[in-house]
């Protein structure tokens, strides 16, 4: 749906009815300007949203999710760096 030329030069002579001659060039750059804001918000956010889309995951982080027995290892590895486990405490009598 696009507008003809006779179709743009009577909104042109509603706007000059409404606005003026004074106020219409205003009014013009004021639209170019919340036009130009508006490009440039859009073009931001889709540069945030492609920067965070592509980063890379660490391996470690894949890896411990994927891999349960991994997160078993570490487990039992801090386990057993306890200093106050049960099995090496000296038994009091």
């Amino acid at each position: 749906m696009s507008l003809g030329p006779l179709e743009l030069a009577m909104l042109a002579a509603i706007a000059l009815l409404f606005f003026g001659p004074k106020k219409l060039p205003q009014l013009g750059k004021s639209i170019g300007e919340s036009i130009r804001g508006f490009k440039k918000a859009m073009s931001d956010i889709e540069s945030d949203i492609s920067s965070t889309s592509t980063k890379p995951t660490t391996p470690e982080t894949t890896h411990k999710a994927s891999d349960p027995s991994v997160v078993e290892a570490e487990t039992s590895d801090e386990t057993s760096n306890d200093k106050t486990t049960p099995k090496q405490k000296d038994p009091v009598r």
